[in-house]
Protein backbone atom coordinates (compact mmCIF):
# COMPACT_ATOMS: atom_id res chain seq x y z
CA UNK A 1 0.00 0.00 0.00
CA UNK A 2 1.12 3.58 -0.61
CA UNK A 3 2.40 5.37 2.44
CA UNK A 4 0.51 8.52 1.42
CA UNK A 5 -3.08 9.17 0.43
CA UNK A 6 -4.39 6.06 2.19
CA UNK A 7 -7.88 4.98 3.14
CA UNK A 8 -8.95 5.33 6.75
CA UNK A 9 -9.02 1.56 7.03
CA UNK A 10 -5.45 1.22 5.81
CA UNK A 11 -4.30 3.85 8.31
CA UNK A 12 -5.99 2.03 11.21
CA UNK A 13 -4.38 -1.25 10.20
CA UNK A 14 -0.97 0.39 9.90
CA UNK A 15 -1.33 1.80 13.42
CA UNK A 16 -2.39 -1.59 14.83
CA UNK A 17 0.53 -3.28 13.08
CA UNK A 18 3.01 -0.75 14.43
CA UNK A 19 1.65 -1.37 17.97
CA UNK A 20 2.06 -5.13 17.60
CA UNK A 21 -1.66 -5.88 17.89
CA UNK A 22 -2.24 -9.55 16.95
CA UNK A 23 -6.05 -9.75 16.62
CA UNK A 24 -9.26 -7.79 16.42
CA UNK A 25 -12.55 -9.35 17.54
CA UNK A 26 -15.94 -8.36 16.23
CA UNK A 27 -18.64 -8.59 13.58
CA UNK A 28 -18.47 -6.44 10.42
CA UNK A 29 -21.35 -4.13 9.65
CA UNK A 30 -22.33 -1.61 7.00
CA UNK A 31 -20.23 1.12 8.63
CA UNK A 32 -16.86 -0.65 8.81
CA UNK A 33 -16.66 -2.92 5.76
CA UNK A 34 -13.81 -0.74 4.46
CA UNK A 35 -11.87 -1.43 7.64
CA UNK A 36 -12.46 -5.16 7.31
CA UNK A 37 -11.27 -4.99 3.70
CA UNK A 38 -8.02 -3.43 4.93
CA UNK A 39 -7.68 -6.01 7.71
CA UNK A 40 -8.04 -8.77 5.13
CA UNK A 41 -4.80 -7.58 3.53
CA UNK A 42 -2.79 -7.38 6.75
CA UNK A 43 -0.04 -9.93 7.30
CA UNK A 44 0.08 -9.46 11.10
CA UNK A 45 -3.35 -8.32 12.37
CA UNK A 46 -5.94 -11.08 12.16
CA UNK A 47 -9.65 -10.23 12.23
CA UNK A 48 -11.63 -12.82 14.21
CA UNK A 49 -15.34 -13.20 13.49
CA UNK A 50 -17.42 -13.91 16.60
CA UNK A 51 -21.08 -14.80 17.16
CA UNK A 52 -21.77 -11.90 19.56
CA UNK A 53 -19.92 -8.69 20.44
CA UNK A 54 -20.10 -9.47 24.17
CA UNK A 55 -17.89 -12.45 23.40
CA UNK A 56 -15.64 -10.23 21.30
CA UNK A 57 -14.84 -8.07 24.30
CA UNK A 58 -14.22 -11.12 26.51
CA UNK A 59 -11.88 -12.58 23.85
CA UNK A 60 -9.93 -9.32 23.68
CA UNK A 61 -9.71 -9.41 27.48
CA UNK A 62 -8.42 -13.00 27.31
CA UNK A 63 -5.67 -11.97 24.88
CA UNK A 64 -4.49 -9.21 27.20
CA UNK A 65 -4.61 -11.26 30.41
CA UNK A 66 -2.99 -14.39 28.99
CA UNK A 67 -0.27 -12.88 26.81
CA UNK A 68 0.32 -9.29 27.83
CA UNK A 69 -0.33 -8.18 24.25
CA UNK A 70 -3.11 -5.68 23.67
CA UNK A 71 -6.58 -7.07 22.96
CA UNK A 72 -8.77 -5.15 20.52
CA UNK A 73 -12.53 -5.29 20.15
CA UNK A 74 -13.72 -3.99 16.75
CA UNK A 75 -17.30 -2.69 16.83
CA UNK A 76 -20.02 -1.37 14.58
CA UNK A 77 -21.86 1.68 15.92
CA UNK A 78 -24.69 1.44 18.41
CA UNK A 79 -25.63 -2.16 19.06
CA UNK A 80 -22.07 -3.40 18.57
CA UNK A 81 -20.91 -1.17 21.40
CA UNK A 82 -23.81 -1.87 23.74
CA UNK A 83 -23.45 -5.63 23.21
CA UNK A 84 -19.76 -5.39 24.07
CA UNK A 85 -20.18 -3.21 27.15
CA UNK A 86 -20.14 -6.14 29.58
CA UNK A 87 -16.64 -7.18 28.57
CA UNK A 88 -15.44 -3.60 28.36
CA UNK A 89 -16.71 -2.95 31.89
CA UNK A 90 -15.07 -6.19 33.11
CA UNK A 91 -11.74 -5.02 31.73
CA UNK A 92 -12.27 -1.57 33.25
CA UNK A 93 -13.06 -2.91 36.73
CA UNK A 94 -10.28 -5.52 36.65
CA UNK A 95 -7.63 -3.17 35.24
CA UNK A 96 -7.11 -4.99 31.93
CA UNK A 97 -5.81 -3.07 28.89
CA UNK A 98 -8.07 -3.07 25.82
CA UNK A 99 -8.53 -0.97 22.70
CA UNK A 100 -12.21 -0.40 21.95
CA UNK A 101 -12.15 0.38 18.25
CA UNK A 102 -15.62 1.65 17.42
CA UNK A 103 -16.99 2.91 14.16
CA UNK A 104 -19.12 6.06 14.20
CA UNK A 105 -21.91 7.37 11.99
CA UNK A 106 -21.22 9.83 9.17
CA UNK A 107 -20.24 13.29 10.34
CA UNK A 108 -19.94 14.79 6.85
CA UNK A 109 -23.72 14.79 6.30
CA UNK A 110 -25.98 17.24 8.20
CA UNK A 111 -28.75 14.65 8.42
CA UNK A 112 -30.46 13.36 11.55
CA UNK A 113 -31.76 9.89 12.55
CA UNK A 114 -28.91 7.96 10.97
CA UNK A 115 -28.64 4.20 11.42
CA UNK A 116 -27.17 3.29 14.85
CA UNK A 117 -27.03 6.98 15.86
CA UNK A 118 -26.39 7.11 19.62
CA UNK A 119 -23.85 9.07 21.67
CA UNK A 120 -21.27 6.30 21.88
CA UNK A 121 -18.64 8.33 23.69
CA UNK A 122 -21.14 9.13 26.45
CA UNK A 123 -22.13 5.46 26.73
CA UNK A 124 -18.52 4.33 26.98
CA UNK A 125 -17.28 7.09 29.27
CA UNK A 126 -18.09 5.38 32.61
CA UNK A 127 -16.24 2.18 31.66
CA UNK A 128 -13.23 3.43 29.70
CA UNK A 129 -10.11 5.34 30.71
CA UNK A 130 -10.41 7.77 27.81
CA UNK A 131 -12.43 8.31 24.65
CA UNK A 132 -11.09 9.73 21.38
CA UNK A 133 -12.76 10.89 18.17
CA UNK A 134 -10.35 11.82 15.35
CA UNK A 135 -11.69 14.94 13.66
CA UNK A 136 -9.76 14.35 10.44
CA UNK A 137 -8.39 11.30 8.69
CA UNK A 138 -4.84 12.53 9.17
CA UNK A 139 -5.30 12.20 12.97
CA UNK A 140 -6.24 8.51 12.87
CA UNK A 141 -2.75 7.03 13.04
CA UNK A 142 -1.49 9.03 16.01
CA UNK A 143 -4.83 8.69 17.83
CA UNK A 144 -4.84 4.89 17.56
CA UNK A 145 -1.24 4.58 18.66
CA UNK A 146 -1.73 6.94 21.59
CA UNK A 147 -4.87 5.03 22.64
CA UNK A 148 -3.01 1.70 22.57
CA UNK A 149 -0.26 3.03 24.79
CA UNK A 150 -2.67 4.76 27.15
CA UNK A 151 -4.65 1.52 27.57
CA UNK A 152 -1.51 -0.27 28.72
CA UNK A 153 -0.21 2.53 30.93
CA UNK A 154 -0.96 2.34 34.63
CA UNK A 155 -3.62 2.04 35.76
CA UNK A 156 -4.39 -0.16 32.74
CA UNK A 157 -7.86 -0.32 31.24
CA UNK A 158 -9.95 0.06 28.07
CA UNK A 159 -9.57 3.12 25.84
CA UNK A 160 -12.11 3.90 23.13
CA UNK A 161 -11.50 5.38 19.69
CA UNK A 162 -14.54 6.21 17.56
CA UNK A 163 -13.76 6.63 13.86
CA UNK A 164 -16.60 8.06 11.75
CA UNK A 165 -17.50 6.01 8.73
CA UNK A 166 -16.74 8.93 6.39
CA UNK A 167 -13.07 8.57 7.38
CA UNK A 168 -13.21 5.01 6.04
CA UNK A 169 -14.94 6.06 2.82
CA UNK A 170 -12.33 8.65 1.85
CA UNK A 171 -8.58 8.89 1.50
CA UNK A 172 -6.18 10.87 3.66
CA UNK A 173 -2.56 11.89 4.05
CA UNK A 174 -1.57 10.12 7.29
CA UNK A 175 0.70 11.96 9.70
CA UNK A 176 3.08 9.07 10.41
CA UNK A 177 5.86 11.38 11.54
CA UNK A 178 3.81 13.34 14.07
CA UNK A 179 5.21 12.84 17.59
CA UNK A 180 2.98 10.82 19.89
CA UNK A 181 1.84 12.42 23.15
CA UNK A 182 4.18 11.52 25.97
CA UNK A 183 2.72 9.45 28.79
CA UNK A 184 3.95 10.16 32.31
CA UNK A 185 6.62 7.82 33.63
CA UNK A 186 5.39 5.27 36.17
CA UNK A 187 5.76 6.48 39.75
CA UNK A 188 8.54 5.06 41.88
CA UNK A 189 9.20 4.90 45.59
CA UNK A 190 11.45 7.61 46.96
CA UNK A 191 14.56 6.83 48.99
CA UNK A 192 12.83 8.28 52.03
CA UNK A 193 9.81 5.99 51.59
CA UNK A 194 12.04 2.95 51.22
CA UNK A 195 13.93 3.92 54.37
CA UNK A 196 10.65 4.33 56.27
CA UNK A 197 9.50 0.91 55.12
CA UNK A 198 12.80 -0.72 56.06
CA UNK A 199 12.44 0.73 59.56
CA UNK A 200 8.89 -0.64 59.83
CA UNK A 201 10.08 -4.07 58.71
CA UNK A 202 13.02 -4.12 61.12
CA UNK A 203 10.69 -3.10 63.96
CA UNK A 204 8.16 -5.79 63.11
CA UNK A 205 8.14 -9.27 64.54
CA UNK A 206 6.40 -11.02 61.66
CA UNK A 207 5.41 -9.29 58.36
CA UNK A 208 2.75 -10.53 55.93
CA UNK A 209 2.93 -10.00 52.16
CA UNK A 210 -0.39 -9.50 50.34
CA UNK A 211 0.03 -9.30 46.56
CA UNK A 212 -2.29 -8.72 43.63
CA UNK A 213 -2.12 -8.84 39.85
CA UNK A 214 -0.28 -5.53 39.89
CA UNK A 215 2.71 -7.36 41.38
CA UNK A 216 2.98 -9.79 38.45
CA UNK A 217 5.97 -7.95 36.99
CA UNK A 218 7.99 -8.41 40.19
CA UNK A 219 8.47 -12.10 39.31
CA UNK A 220 11.50 -13.73 40.99
CA UNK A 221 12.21 -10.63 43.07
CA UNK A 222 8.89 -11.15 44.85
CA UNK A 223 9.96 -14.65 45.87
CA UNK A 224 13.32 -13.29 46.98
CA UNK A 225 11.57 -10.62 49.09
CA UNK A 226 9.31 -13.17 50.81
CA UNK A 227 12.31 -15.37 51.59
CA UNK A 228 14.40 -12.41 52.77
CA UNK A 229 11.61 -11.35 55.16
CA UNK A 230 10.55 -14.94 55.92
CA UNK A 231 7.05 -13.55 55.32
CA UNK A 232 3.98 -15.68 54.54
CA UNK A 233 2.32 -14.62 51.29
CA UNK A 234 -1.36 -14.30 50.48
CA UNK A 235 -2.68 -13.13 47.11
CA UNK A 236 -5.83 -11.59 45.75
CA UNK A 237 -8.02 -13.67 43.43
CA UNK A 238 -6.62 -11.91 40.35
CA UNK A 239 -3.17 -12.31 41.82
CA UNK A 240 -3.38 -16.10 41.85
CA UNK A 241 -0.14 -17.44 40.40
CA UNK A 242 1.78 -14.19 40.87
CA UNK A 243 3.56 -15.95 43.73
CA UNK A 244 4.31 -19.67 43.12
CA UNK A 245 1.79 -21.72 45.07
CA UNK A 246 4.18 -24.58 45.67
CA UNK A 247 6.40 -22.28 47.71
CA UNK A 248 6.52 -23.06 51.46
CA UNK A 249 5.57 -19.45 52.32
CA UNK A 250 2.42 -19.34 50.16
CA UNK A 251 -0.76 -19.18 52.23
CA UNK A 252 -3.93 -18.70 50.17
CA UNK A 253 -5.93 -16.36 47.96
CA UNK A 254 -6.94 -14.03 50.78
CA UNK A 255 -6.31 -14.31 54.50
CA UNK A 256 -9.61 -13.33 56.15
CA UNK A 257 -12.95 -15.04 56.64
CA UNK A 258 -12.85 -16.70 53.19
CA UNK A 259 -9.59 -18.52 53.97
CA UNK A 260 -9.11 -21.77 55.92
CA UNK A 261 -8.60 -21.52 59.65
CA UNK A 262 -4.84 -22.14 59.57
CA UNK A 263 -4.40 -19.23 57.12
CA UNK A 264 -6.43 -16.89 59.31
CA UNK A 265 -4.40 -17.90 62.37
CA UNK A 266 -1.01 -17.38 60.71
CA UNK A 267 -2.07 -14.03 59.23
CA UNK A 268 -3.51 -12.81 62.53
CA UNK A 269 -0.16 -13.50 64.20
CA UNK A 270 1.58 -11.04 61.85
CA UNK A 271 2.17 -7.45 62.93
CA UNK A 272 2.86 -5.71 59.60
CA UNK A 273 1.04 -6.03 56.26
CA UNK A 274 2.88 -5.12 53.06
CA UNK A 275 0.28 -4.97 50.28
CA UNK A 276 1.69 -4.77 46.74
CA UNK A 277 -0.30 -4.27 43.53
CA UNK A 278 -3.79 -4.65 45.00
CA UNK A 279 -6.80 -2.48 45.84
CA UNK A 280 -8.55 -4.38 48.66
CA UNK A 281 -11.67 -4.64 46.47
CA UNK A 282 -14.87 -6.33 47.65
CA UNK A 283 -14.59 -9.67 45.88
CA UNK A 284 -10.87 -10.14 46.51
CA UNK A 285 -11.36 -9.48 50.22
CA UNK A 286 -14.47 -11.67 50.50
CA UNK A 287 -16.88 -8.76 51.09
CA UNK A 288 -14.20 -6.94 53.08
CA UNK A 289 -13.99 -9.93 55.39
CA UNK A 290 -10.39 -9.34 56.34
CA UNK A 291 -8.43 -6.80 58.37
CA UNK A 292 -4.75 -6.22 57.56
CA UNK A 293 -2.82 -7.31 60.65
CA UNK A 294 -0.66 -4.66 62.29
CA UNK A 295 0.38 -1.56 60.41
CA UNK A 296 -0.46 -1.46 56.68
CA UNK A 297 2.02 -0.42 54.02
CA UNK A 298 0.16 -0.07 50.71
CA UNK A 299 2.08 -0.02 47.42
CA UNK A 300 0.35 0.38 44.05
CA UNK A 301 1.09 2.06 40.76
CA UNK A 302 -2.28 3.88 40.98
CA UNK A 303 -2.07 6.53 43.73
CA UNK A 304 -5.87 6.78 43.96
CA UNK A 305 -6.23 3.29 45.51
CA UNK A 306 -3.72 3.78 48.32
CA UNK A 307 -5.38 3.59 51.71
CA UNK A 308 -8.82 3.79 50.08
CA UNK A 309 -10.50 0.93 51.99
CA UNK A 310 -8.07 0.40 54.87
CA UNK A 311 -6.00 3.15 56.51
CA UNK A 312 -2.32 2.84 55.66
CA UNK A 313 0.64 3.77 57.81
CA UNK A 314 2.70 4.28 54.65
CA UNK A 315 1.41 4.84 51.09
CA UNK A 316 3.80 4.33 48.20
CA UNK A 317 2.86 4.97 44.57
CA UNK A 318 5.18 2.77 42.56
CA UNK A 319 5.47 0.14 39.89
CA UNK A 320 5.69 -3.17 41.75
CA UNK A 321 8.76 -4.52 39.97
CA UNK A 322 10.74 -1.33 40.54
CA UNK A 323 9.63 -1.18 44.16
CA UNK A 324 10.49 -4.77 45.08
CA UNK A 325 13.85 -4.58 43.34
CA UNK A 326 14.72 -1.38 45.22
CA UNK A 327 13.56 -2.76 48.58
CA UNK A 328 15.73 -5.84 48.24
CA UNK A 329 18.95 -3.86 48.01
CA UNK A 330 21.11 -4.02 51.15
CA UNK A 331 18.36 -5.66 53.16
CA UNK A 332 19.50 -8.31 55.66
CA UNK A 333 17.69 -11.68 55.60
CA UNK A 334 15.65 -12.84 58.56
CA UNK A 335 16.23 -16.18 60.19
CA UNK A 336 13.51 -18.57 58.97
CA UNK A 337 10.94 -19.70 61.53
CA UNK A 338 10.66 -23.50 61.23
CA UNK A 339 7.48 -23.59 63.32
CA UNK A 340 5.69 -21.23 60.95
CA UNK A 341 6.82 -23.17 57.88
CA UNK A 342 5.63 -26.35 59.52
CA UNK A 343 2.25 -24.81 60.36
CA UNK A 344 1.76 -23.72 56.74
CA UNK A 345 2.75 -27.15 55.42
CA UNK A 346 0.51 -28.97 57.91
CA UNK A 347 -2.41 -26.65 57.22
CA UNK A 348 -2.31 -27.27 53.49
CA UNK A 349 -1.94 -31.01 53.99
CA UNK A 350 -4.97 -31.09 56.29
CA UNK A 351 -7.34 -29.25 53.94
CA UNK A 352 -6.17 -31.26 50.94
CA UNK A 353 -6.77 -34.51 52.79
CA UNK A 354 -10.23 -33.34 53.78
CA UNK A 355 -11.07 -32.26 50.24
CA UNK A 356 -10.02 -35.66 48.89
CA UNK A 357 -12.60 -37.53 51.02
CA UNK A 358 -15.18 -39.35 48.91
CA UNK A 359 -18.37 -37.45 48.17
CA UNK A 360 -21.45 -38.30 46.11
CA UNK A 361 -20.49 -41.39 44.10
CA UNK A 362 -22.93 -40.42 41.36
CA UNK A 363 -21.37 -37.01 40.73
CA UNK A 364 -17.94 -35.43 40.20
CA UNK A 365 -15.86 -33.99 43.03
CA UNK A 366 -14.58 -30.50 42.10
CA UNK A 367 -11.33 -31.11 43.98
CA UNK A 368 -10.53 -34.38 42.22
CA UNK A 369 -11.50 -32.93 38.84
CA UNK A 370 -9.24 -29.89 39.21
CA UNK A 371 -6.37 -31.87 40.70
CA UNK A 372 -6.50 -34.40 37.86
CA UNK A 373 -6.92 -31.68 35.25
CA UNK A 374 -3.80 -29.94 36.46
CA UNK A 375 -1.84 -33.19 36.38
CA UNK A 376 -3.06 -33.80 32.83
CA UNK A 377 -2.38 -30.34 31.39
CA UNK A 378 0.88 -29.58 33.18
CA UNK A 379 2.28 -26.35 34.63
CA UNK A 380 1.86 -24.20 31.51
CA UNK A 381 -1.93 -24.45 31.34
CA UNK A 382 -4.26 -21.44 31.34
CA UNK A 383 -7.57 -21.66 33.19
CA UNK A 384 -10.51 -19.37 32.52
CA UNK A 385 -13.39 -19.23 34.97
CA UNK A 386 -16.77 -17.57 35.24
CA UNK A 387 -18.74 -15.55 37.72
CA UNK A 388 -19.73 -17.94 40.50
CA UNK A 389 -18.63 -21.24 41.96
CA UNK A 390 -16.22 -22.14 39.18
CA UNK A 391 -13.97 -19.20 40.02
CA UNK A 392 -13.87 -19.95 43.74
CA UNK A 393 -13.37 -23.69 43.31
CA UNK A 394 -10.51 -23.15 40.88
CA UNK A 395 -9.06 -20.45 43.12
CA UNK A 396 -9.04 -22.84 46.08
CA UNK A 397 -7.91 -26.11 44.47
CA UNK A 398 -5.63 -25.23 41.57
CA UNK A 399 -1.98 -24.72 42.47
CA UNK A 400 -0.39 -22.33 39.98
CA UNK A 401 3.24 -21.39 39.54
CA UNK A 402 3.16 -18.37 37.26
CA UNK A 403 1.05 -15.29 36.49
CA UNK A 404 -1.23 -15.09 33.43
CA UNK A 405 -2.47 -18.61 34.17
CA UNK A 406 -5.74 -17.77 35.94
CA UNK A 407 -8.20 -15.61 34.01
CA UNK A 408 -11.31 -14.77 36.03
CA UNK A 409 -13.94 -12.04 35.96
CA UNK A 410 -13.52 -10.62 39.43
CA UNK A 411 -14.57 -7.06 40.24
CA UNK A 412 -17.31 -6.73 37.60
CA UNK A 413 -17.97 -10.48 37.93
CA UNK A 414 -19.68 -10.86 34.57
CA UNK A 415 -21.26 -14.20 33.65
CA UNK A 416 -20.35 -15.61 30.27
CA UNK A 417 -16.66 -14.72 30.48
CA UNK A 418 -14.85 -18.06 30.52
CA UNK A 419 -15.60 -19.59 27.09
CA UNK A 420 -14.74 -16.55 24.94
CA UNK A 421 -11.80 -15.64 27.20
CA UNK A 422 -10.45 -19.16 26.66
CA UNK A 423 -10.64 -18.64 22.91
CA UNK A 424 -8.73 -15.36 23.21
CA UNK A 425 -6.11 -17.05 25.39
CA UNK A 426 -5.75 -19.96 22.97
CA UNK A 427 -5.24 -17.59 20.04
CA UNK A 428 -2.70 -15.47 21.90
CA UNK A 429 -0.80 -18.37 23.52
CA UNK A 430 -0.89 -21.24 21.00
CA UNK A 431 1.71 -23.31 22.87
CA UNK A 432 -0.21 -23.44 26.16
CA UNK A 433 -3.15 -25.75 27.03
CA UNK A 434 -6.37 -23.84 27.80
CA UNK A 435 -9.30 -25.03 29.92
CA UNK A 436 -12.53 -23.11 30.54
CA UNK A 437 -14.65 -23.77 33.64
CA UNK A 438 -18.11 -22.23 33.12
CA UNK A 439 -21.15 -23.14 35.14
CA UNK A 440 -24.14 -24.15 33.05
CA UNK A 441 -25.80 -20.76 33.68
CA UNK A 442 -22.75 -18.88 32.42
CA UNK A 443 -22.36 -21.28 29.50
CA UNK A 444 -25.88 -20.46 28.31
CA UNK A 445 -24.77 -16.87 27.78
CA UNK A 446 -21.78 -17.31 25.46
CA UNK A 447 -21.48 -21.04 24.79
CA UNK A 448 -22.24 -20.63 21.11
CA UNK A 449 -18.71 -19.29 20.70
CA UNK A 450 -17.79 -22.98 20.51
CA UNK A 451 -18.83 -22.54 16.88
CA UNK A 452 -16.00 -20.00 16.59
CA UNK A 453 -13.62 -22.42 18.30
CA UNK A 454 -14.57 -25.18 15.88
CA UNK A 455 -14.19 -22.88 12.88
CA UNK A 456 -10.75 -21.71 14.00
CA UNK A 457 -9.58 -25.14 15.18
CA UNK A 458 -8.77 -23.92 18.69
CA UNK A 459 -7.75 -26.74 21.05
CA UNK A 460 -9.67 -25.58 24.12
CA UNK A 461 -11.28 -27.82 26.74
CA UNK A 462 -14.60 -26.48 28.02
CA UNK A 463 -15.74 -28.11 31.27
CA UNK A 464 -19.39 -27.20 31.78
CA UNK A 465 -20.05 -27.54 35.52
CA UNK A 466 -23.56 -28.86 35.06
CA UNK A 467 -25.94 -28.82 38.04
CA UNK A 468 -29.05 -27.09 36.59
CA UNK A 469 -28.75 -24.18 39.01
CA UNK A 470 -27.18 -20.78 39.30
CA UNK A 471 -25.12 -22.52 41.94
CA UNK A 472 -23.44 -19.62 43.74
CA UNK A 473 -26.71 -17.69 44.09
CA UNK A 474 -28.65 -20.84 44.98
CA UNK A 475 -26.16 -21.55 47.80
CA UNK A 476 -26.48 -18.02 49.12
CA UNK A 477 -30.28 -18.29 48.97
CA UNK A 478 -30.34 -21.64 50.75
CA UNK A 479 -27.93 -20.46 53.44
CA UNK A 480 -29.51 -17.08 54.15
CA UNK A 481 -33.15 -17.73 53.30
CA UNK A 482 -33.63 -21.51 53.55
CA UNK A 483 -35.29 -21.24 50.16
CA UNK A 484 -34.21 -21.06 46.54
CA UNK A 485 -36.12 -18.87 44.12
CA UNK A 486 -35.63 -18.27 40.40
CA UNK A 487 -32.18 -19.92 40.44
CA UNK A 488 -33.04 -23.34 38.99
CA UNK A 489 -32.22 -23.76 35.30
CA UNK A 490 -34.08 -25.77 32.68
CA UNK A 491 -31.91 -28.65 31.54
CA UNK A 492 -29.99 -28.53 28.30
CA UNK A 493 -28.86 -31.34 26.00
CA UNK A 494 -25.23 -30.35 25.61
CA UNK A 495 -24.49 -33.29 23.34
CA UNK A 496 -27.04 -31.97 20.84
CA UNK A 497 -25.50 -28.51 21.01
CA UNK A 498 -22.06 -29.96 20.36
CA UNK A 499 -23.36 -31.79 17.31
CA UNK A 500 -24.90 -28.56 16.09
CA UNK A 501 -21.65 -26.58 16.28
CA UNK A 502 -19.41 -29.45 15.20
CA UNK A 503 -17.29 -30.20 18.27
CA UNK A 504 -16.61 -33.30 20.33
CA UNK A 505 -18.73 -34.04 23.40
CA UNK A 506 -17.64 -36.08 26.42
CA UNK A 507 -19.89 -36.83 29.42
CA UNK A 508 -18.27 -36.97 32.86
CA UNK A 509 -20.60 -38.43 35.48
CA UNK A 510 -18.45 -39.65 38.38
CA UNK A 511 -14.97 -39.54 39.90
CA UNK A 512 -14.17 -42.95 38.46
CA UNK A 513 -14.46 -41.49 34.94
CA UNK A 514 -12.19 -38.48 35.45
CA UNK A 515 -8.89 -39.98 34.29
CA UNK A 516 -10.14 -41.70 31.11
CA UNK A 517 -12.26 -38.71 30.10
CA UNK A 518 -9.37 -36.29 30.59
CA UNK A 519 -7.08 -38.53 28.56
CA UNK A 520 -9.64 -38.58 25.75
CA UNK A 521 -10.10 -34.79 25.95
CA UNK A 522 -6.34 -34.26 25.73
CA UNK A 523 -6.16 -36.48 22.67
CA UNK A 524 -8.87 -34.41 20.98
CA UNK A 525 -7.21 -31.07 21.68
CA UNK A 526 -3.86 -32.39 20.47
CA UNK A 527 -5.59 -32.79 17.12
CA UNK A 528 -6.35 -29.03 17.18
CA UNK A 529 -10.01 -29.51 17.98
CA UNK A 530 -12.09 -28.09 20.83
CA UNK A 531 -14.00 -30.38 23.15
CA UNK A 532 -16.84 -29.92 25.65
CA UNK A 533 -16.85 -32.04 28.80
CA UNK A 534 -20.28 -32.22 30.45
CA UNK A 535 -19.46 -32.46 34.17
CA UNK A 536 -22.10 -33.68 36.63
CA UNK A 537 -20.56 -31.51 39.30
CA UNK A 538 -21.03 -32.11 43.02
CA UNK A 539 -21.62 -28.79 44.76
CA UNK A 540 -22.70 -30.32 48.06
CA UNK A 541 -19.63 -28.91 49.84
CA UNK A 542 -19.54 -25.13 49.98
CA UNK A 543 -16.27 -23.39 49.22
CA UNK A 544 -14.30 -21.57 51.90
CA UNK A 545 -15.14 -18.42 49.95
CA UNK A 546 -18.91 -18.93 50.05
CA UNK A 547 -18.93 -19.69 53.75
CA UNK A 548 -16.67 -16.74 54.52
CA UNK A 549 -18.69 -14.22 52.51
CA UNK A 550 -21.89 -15.27 54.28
CA UNK A 551 -20.18 -14.85 57.67
CA UNK A 552 -18.70 -11.48 56.74
CA UNK A 553 -21.98 -10.01 55.53
CA UNK A 554 -24.05 -11.49 58.34
CA UNK A 555 -21.58 -10.27 60.95
CA UNK A 556 -21.88 -6.62 59.93
CA UNK A 557 -25.69 -6.56 60.12
CA UNK A 558 -27.30 -4.87 63.15
CA UNK A 559 -28.40 -7.37 65.81
CA UNK A 560 -32.10 -6.83 65.08
CA UNK A 561 -31.59 -7.77 61.44
CA UNK A 562 -29.43 -10.77 62.35
CA UNK A 563 -32.21 -12.11 64.58
CA UNK A 564 -34.78 -11.49 61.85
CA UNK A 565 -32.72 -13.40 59.28
CA UNK A 566 -32.15 -16.31 61.65
CA UNK A 567 -35.82 -16.49 62.64
CA UNK A 568 -36.95 -16.47 59.01
CA UNK A 569 -34.49 -19.20 58.03
CA UNK A 570 -35.48 -21.40 60.98
CA UNK A 571 -39.20 -20.97 60.37
CA UNK A 572 -38.80 -22.00 56.74
CA UNK A 573 -36.86 -25.11 57.71
CA UNK A 574 -39.50 -26.11 60.25
CA UNK A 575 -42.50 -25.07 58.15
CA UNK A 576 -41.48 -25.35 54.49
Amino acid sequence: MSLMNMTGGDIVVRALQDEGVPFTFGIPGTHNIELYDSLAHSDSVRAILVTDEQSASFMADGVSRASGRLGVVNLVPGAGLTHALSGIAEAFMDGIPMLVLSCGIRRDLPLAYQLHDVDQLAIARPVTKAQFHPRTGSEIYSTIRHACRLAQAAPAGPVMVEIPVDHYLSRHDPAFESPLPQLPAPPAASAQQLDELRKLILASRRPLLYVGLGAAGAAADLVALAERLDAPVATTIQGKGVFPESHPLWLWCGFGSTAPGFVQKIAADCDLTIAIGCRFAEVGTGSYGLVPPGKLVHIDIDPSVLGRNFPAELKIASDAATFVSALLKDFPPRTPDPARHSAIRAGHAEILADAAKPGDASRVSPFLLLQSLQETLGPDAIYTTDSGNGTFLAMEWLRLERPRSFLAPVDYSCMGYSVPAALGAALACPGRPVAALPGDGAFLMTGLELLTAAHLGLPVMVFVLHDRELAQIAQFQQTALSKKSCSELPDLDLSALCRAVGIDYLPLSSDAEIQPVLAQALSITKSSRPVLIDVAIDYSRKTFFTRGVVRANFGRLPWADRLRFVARALSRRLLP
